[in-house]
């Protein structure tokens, strides 16, 4: 029997959202887990809570999601940034939160922390970010919305920016996720149609440091969210159809006050020379399965080599045109796959031109988090 895709009963719904909560507030605390996908629970309290600091820290079980042993499951959630609930209104809150171990250390997959450090440690260098994510739309069997059940639609061309039946797919969810994530205060900048049909890209930035990933990360969060109520999947898959079809990135401009400051072009040089020495690494925490998008087509880089270019969308590496010109602004770093930890980036990012932290290292902590994921797999515990 055919799968039966389950759509959320959200007229129903909206009486009960209507009701008084006699001056409780919900708080829906989400983090990241072992996956790189959002888990999230909620907690009443009796009153709003009017900055992070009010939050008290919460626990979950963290061997039913992949991020501890059995034998020692309690992860911990501490709060580290709050949101307007776009879905339950009134006084109630999204809650962002790390993922932290009984011993007082972080999580394996608390990548959160270590680029928290390198933002603290260089904030004089005002590192400003906005990373393009791009994403899918699948149907519940897993095959790209609107698309034939049993082949393709017509080659990419029409559907990149495009207007009309036919052209685009689910433009009610891109909409719904735009104005839910305005609600809630994040710096969502903008949004498209991408050039494979029913794959969509929106914009999240420019914002400062640690402040980039959280809200990338809630966005996230909203976008599986909204996706719900509309019996649609989200995928993130770098590359989810083989082909002749683009791939989906996460492409992370980056720029520093020295950057943007006349003379800057020398500043993003300099930069290009420290990424090309790094690229192996870098490529390490730039989202999985990014082998089968970055051939060299479809607009890609190789996988293996760094380049970098002048309005050049086959580069690693581009600086726009209009840059080049003022001879001041940014660069935008075009390898990250749409899968990828927005904390990985920008810290690997930061850490890659301003120099490593002792006991800090964001390549060594991804592959860390790879080793503690192996052990429970097999059932290794250590102590």
């Amino acid at each position: 029997m055919a799968e039966v895709p389950y759509i959320s009963n959200t007229v129903n719904l909206q009486k009960y959202l209507q009701l008084d909560q006699r001056g409780a507030v919900i708080l829906e605390y989400v983090w990241i887990d072992a996956s790189g996908g959002t888990r999230s629970k909620c907690k009443t309290v009796k009153e709003k809570p009017t900055s992070v600091k009010d939050l008290a820290e919460w626990n979950f079980d963290g061997s039913s999601t992949g991020q501890a042993p059995g034998d020692n499951s309690d992860v911990y959630l501490r709060p580290v940034a709050m949101y307007p609930d776009p879905f339950r209104l009134g006084d109630n809150l999204l809650v962002l939160c790390e993922t932290w171990m009984s011993d007082g250390k972080p999580n394996a997959y608390n990548f959160r922390h270590d680029a928290a450090v390198h933002m603290e440690k260089n904030a004089s260098e005002e590192f400003w970010f906005g990373l393009e994510q791009e994403y899918t739309l699948l149907d519940a069997f897993g095959w790209p919305y609107g698309w034939p059940k049993n082949g393709f639609p017509a080659p990419q061309g029409p559907y990149y920016c495009g207007n009309g039946t036919g052209k685009v797919f689910c433009r009610d969810i891109v909409e719904a996720h735009y104005k839910a994530c305005l609600f809630a205060g994040l710096e969502i900048s903008g949004t498209n149609a991408e050039v494979m049909p029913a794959q969509w890209e929106y914009q999240i930035g420019p914002c400062t440091g640690i402040n980039l990933g959280d809200h990338m990360w809630m966005s996230r969060f909203i976008l599986h969210r909204v996706a719900e109520e509309f019996g649609a999947k989200v995928t993130f898959n770098p590359k989810p159809i083989p082909g002749d079809w683009n791939g989906a990135g996460l492409h992370s401009n980056v720029s520093t006050k020295l950057m943007r400051e006349d003379g800057g072009m020398k500043h993003i040089e300099k930069a290009m020379e420290s990424l090309a020495k790094r690229h192996k690494e870098h490529m390490k925490v730039y989202g999985e399965g990014n082998e089968a998008r970055m051939t060299g087509a479809h607009e890609t880089a190789s996988y293996d080599k760094f380049t970098w270019g002048i309005a050049n969308r086959a580069a690693s590496v581009r600086v726009n045109r209009a840059c080049a010109d003022e001879g001041k602004g940014y660069f935008e770093d075009r390898r990250p796959a749409s899968n990828a930890d927005p904390y990985q980036i920008t810290g690997m990012i930061v850490e890659t031109l301003c120099g490593k932290i002792d006991g800090i290292d964001v390549l060594s902590k991804t592959e860390k988090a790879g080793v503690v994921q192996q052990e429970m797999v097999v059932g290794v515990t250590k102590p």
